[in-house]
């Protein structure tokens, strides 16, 4: 029940448009590379405005001596949604969509054209952001977190605290 609150929450937060205050901006342009920034600053105003909530929760919960790449991390688990180009009424088609797939077929999803192409890519927006955060030389713990981000605990490899962490400011 608490994850479907959390989508409706989400859906609602989606409709406001506009990204996160200047003073978040700027505090991210401190937090990421050069490179993480511009890939960060390209999202939708209102999944940057999720990365900084994510990122500020990580922050609360691991102490204000958490690592850089640790906030790094939580500001671009979402950087992968880029490639699908989706608006909140694709998402929720989306989210629909991918609730029974396997990584399978959201993979074969993502090789096709179009809507479908651009479905499947959101749902494997993890994979697409890791690949993408590789190829700008992010740091291995920012790749595998945006990779690793909807995994079980049992199957993440992050260190546990990074990964409770992230996951439960993610909500996800």
């Amino acid at each position: 029940m608490s994850y479907f609150l959390h989508l409706v929450a989400r859906f609602f937060g989606s409709l406001r448009p506009g990204g996160p205050s200047s003073s978040n901006v700027a505090w991210v342009k401190s937090v990421l590379t050069a490179a993480e920034f511009a890939r960060w600053s390209q999202l939708s105003g209102p999944d940057r405005r999720h990365s900084v909530v994510v990122a500020r929760d990580v922050q609360r919960q691991l102490g204000e001596s958490v690592s850089p790449i640790v906030l790094r991390a939580a500001l671009l688990h979402d950087s992968g949604k880029l490639e699908a180009r989706l608006h909140t009424p694709g998402r929720v088609l989306a989210t629909v969509i991918g609730f029974r797939r396997t990584p399978a077929q959201r993979q074969e999803l993502a090789r096709q054209s179009g809507l479908r192409g651009r479905i499947g890519r959101y749902l494997c927006h993890p994979t697409i952001g890791a690949d993408a955060l590789t190829a700008i030389n992010s740091d291995p713990l920012v790749v595998e977190w945006t990779r690793q981000h909807h995994f079980s605990p049992a199957e993440c490899t992050v260190e546990p605290e990074y990964a409770t962490a992230l996951r439960n400011a993610d909500n996800d």
